[in-house]
């Protein structure tokens, strides 16, 4: 009935376990023609700018064309360092990405670190945007 509330159903909760709890990043940047030379210079890949959408956007590729991803867009980056982190995979040697950070504006900000799953280290792109870059 209208206006009379109702006894709330108590389901069991179940866990909830996607196959990536990550869906997308978005990456925001002061000069997108900066970044996205940055981006393809340490990653090894191309990103192109995208103007069809309600904004700019360069998109970072996934073999597939179906994994999880994200984009660079215009927007105002956290003051450097403070954001969230994102890490990226690794084309080939953390050496040989360490240098091309440095070589494209970025900033490397820590050793390489092991963990379980690989290798990574953090880097600031020209924004400041923290990132790790990871290999297995």
């Amino acid at each position: 009935m209208f206006g009379q509330s109702q006894p709330e159903q108590e389901f069991e909760q179940m866990p909830y376990t996607p196959e990536n709890v990550v869906v997308w990043a978005e990456i925001p940047v002061t000069d997108m023609a900066r970044s996205i030379a940055f981006y393809n210079a340490v990653l090894n890949t191309e990103l192109t700018l995208d103007d069809s959408g309600p904004n700019p956007m360069a998109v970072l590729p996934t073999a597939d064309k179906a994994g999880v991803a994200g984009h660079l867009y215009p927007g105002k980056p956290a003051p450097e360092g403070t954001g969230p982190t994102i890490h990226l995979a690794c084309p080939d040697a953390l050496s040989a990405a360490r240098a091309r950070v440095e070589q494209a504006g970025g900033k490397v900000v820590s050793g390489v670190m092991e963990i379980p799953d690989g290798l990574f280290f953090y880097c600031l792109d020209p924004d400041g945007n923290s990132i790790g870059l990871f290999t297995r």
